[in-house]
C-alpha cells in the first residue's frame, strides 16, 4: 500500500525488452535500506524491485509484465523519463494522502493547464468507464500522486496543483497532451461493485 505522497524522482536508466520489459531506475534512496522483492510505485504503478547496485548512481530494476505496460504509461517511457517514486507504506508511517494501492486502472489525458494564483488548475480526460469513479472532493492518484478533486464534468474532472508539488515531482515538467496513470479512489471502486448487486 502506499499514500499518494511522492518522496523521489527517479529517471530511466535502462530498458530491456526480454520476455517482460525489465527497468532500471536511478534514485536517491539509500539502496541498503531496499530488500529485493520491495515494492516500489513507479509513477503510480506498484512494481517488484528484483536487482539492486550503486554505480554509477543507487539504482533499482523492476521486472514489468504486458498487462501492466498496456494499462498505464509505461509503454512511453524511455531513457531519461523522468518518474515519481514512493517507497510502500510502513506500519506507523504517516498517512499524508489517501490510501493508494499502485494498481493502476487506465490513463487520462491532461487537456487543459490553467494558472490560478500560485497554483495551476489541471483538467484531464478520463476514460468513460471510469469517470464514473471520479467524485467531486473525492481522491484520485495521478502519476502516484494523490490529489484531491475539485470539479467533474462527464469524463473531465479538474484538480490544482501547488507550487511544492510541482517542485519536488514530475509535474512541473507536465504539459498538455500528457498521458498520466489514473488510479481511482479504492473506496469508490468497492461501493460501485457493491451497487451492482442492488
Amino acid at each position: 500500500m502506499f499514500t499518494g505522497i511522492i518522496t523521489n524522482v527517479g529517471h530511466v536508466l535502462e530498458l530491456e525488452q526480454k520476455g517482460d520489459l525489465r527497468a532500471r531506475i536511478g534514485c536517491d534512496y539509500d539502496v541498503d535500506g531496499i530488500d529485493i522483492g520491495a515494492s516500489i510505485a513507479c509513477s503510480g504503478v506498484c512494481l517488484t524491485v528484483i536487482a539492486l547496485g550503486t554505480a554509477p548512481q543507487n539504482w533499482f530494476d523492476v521486472q514489468i509484465s504486458a498487462e501492466s505496460v498496456s494499462k498505464t504509461n509505461i509503454r512511453d517511457w524511455a531513457v531519461g523519463s523522468a518518474l515519481n517514486l514512493e517507497r510502500a507504506l510502513r506500519l506507523g508511517d504517516e498517512l499524508g494522502g489517501h490510501i493508494v494501492s499502485g494498481h493502476v486502472d487506465g490513463v487520462a489525458t491532461i487537456v487543459s493547464m490553467t494558472d490560478e494564483g500560485e497554483s495551476t488548475r489541471f483538467v484531464f480526460d478520463a476514460p468513460e468507464a471510469l469517470a464514473k469513479f471520479v467524485a467531486p472532493k473525492g481522491s484520485v492518484a495521478l502519476d502516484g500522486t494523490s490529489f484531491t478533486v475539485n470539479e467533474v464534468d462527464g469524463c473531465r474532472f479538474g484538480v490544482n496543483i501547488i507550487p511544492h508539488t510541482q517542485q519536488v515531482t514530475t509535474w512541473g515538467a507536465a504539459s498538455v497532451g500528457d498521458v498520466i496513470n489514473l488510479e481511482i479512489d479504492t473506496l469508490a471502486r468497492y461501493v460501485a461493485r457493491l451497487a451492482e448487486f442492488d
